[in-house]
């Protein structure tokens, strides 16, 4: 594929053409949005709960897309090996802000290219990750917010997994390639966590890119690994394919947990994570602080404090789990 080709598919530039961006209004800001994966159909107030959940936040904090807000909209659809011409044909519009959504290899790309355009993200451990040398004062052109609870929290993932699979003893872990070897970072948590917990840990990946085929290869021989039970990588990708993937986990009959409540919400069977929803209403006030004199380094990357158990007792029941009432009192939600 070409390059322009391939810019063409993934970049969207709304309510402004390129020509008009130097009569622009003093007033209106220009942000990025960049997301790993989500379709850039979706990256709008009518699109994506988690983005209408941040253009709504963002619209309370007098940021209106068409009246002093310009947005222009891009999506990686989940292939890793064109995330880095995406951030360089990002960085080359110089927008105001550039928000990423979805994963720490666009982030990383961005770090790399630019030291001076403000960039608000999610990822893992910023710090342990090179991204800022600390929470509380991010010290560069990097803020946002981390959900990653630690080795406490991703071995809490596994314990719950435990409570609802008796004898849980091999764990597959479904992840990129990527990710699984990154040297740091929540692969490396999960590993030790499992060692922890006395659990043997297999790697399920998916190789370089995320798409259909690549989860349905995984899956068609996933029987092999005789696996007891499955965790999800939080990789943010996987939620453009949580449908897919919902469905070839049930088909598959393993039990899975995941890393955030909307693969719950279309039938997965447990997740244990901060709440998505919140965490991008609270980038979307991180955002807006910037167009109004604030500096990056001097924002805070936010942690989130609560984590929520949701369980899906329908897709208990068709897999043949008989959950522990204990299990099912301290979810936060059930859904029935």
């Amino acid at each position: 594929m070409k390059r322009r080709e391939f810019i063409a598919g993934l970049a969207v530039a709304a309510i402004l053409p390129r020509a008009a961006r130097g009569q622009q209004p003093s007033n209106m800001k220009r942000i990025a949005i960049v997301s790993s994966a989500i379709k850039v159909a979706d990256i709008r107030l009518e699109g994506a709960a988690i983005f209408r959940a941040f253009f709504e936040e963002l619209s309370r904090h007098g940021f209106i897309e068409g009246r002093n807000l310009v947005v222009e909209r891009y999506s990686g659809e989940g292939r890793t090996e064109h995330y880095a011409n995406l951030a360089r044909h990002v960085i080359s519009t110089h927008p105001d802000l550039i928000f990423a959504s979805g994963g720490i290899p666009m982030v990383l790309h961005f770090k790399s290219m630019t030291t001076t355009i403000p960039i608000v993200t999610s990822t893992g451990d910023p710090i342990t990750l090179g991204l800022v040398p600390s929470l509380a004062h991010p010290g560069g052109n990097i803020t946002g917010v981390s959900p990653d609870g630690g080795i406490e929290f991703y071995q809490k993932r596994l314990e719950l997994l435990a409570q609802a699979i008796p004898k849980l003893s091999r764990v597959g872990y479904l992840a990129s390639q990527a990710h699984w070897e990154q040297p740091t970072g929540s692969a490396k948590v999960v590993r030790e966590a499992a060692e922890r917990a006395g659990v043997s840990l297999t790697g399920i990946l998916l190789g370089t890119n995320f798409n259909e085929a690549a989860y349905r290869r995984v899956f068609n021989s996933i029987e092999q690994d005789h696996l007891d039970g499955l965790v999800v990588s939080p990789e943010g990708e996987h939620l453009s394919y949580r449908v897919t993937l919902v469905e070839l986990v049930a088909k598959s009959r393993i039990p899975a947990i995941y890393a955030f409540r909307e693969f719950v919400d279309d039938g997965g069977l447990m997740s244990y994570s901060a709440d998505l929803l919140e965490l991008m209403r609270h980038m979307a006030s991180q955002t807006a602080e910037i167009p109004k004199g604030a500096k990056p380094s001097d924002i805070p990357i936010y942690q989130p404090t609560k984590f929520v158990l949701v369980i899906n007792l329908k897709t208990a029941k068709a897999l043949g789990l008989e959950l522990p009432a204990t299990l099912v009192a301290r979810a936060d939600e059930v859904i029935e």
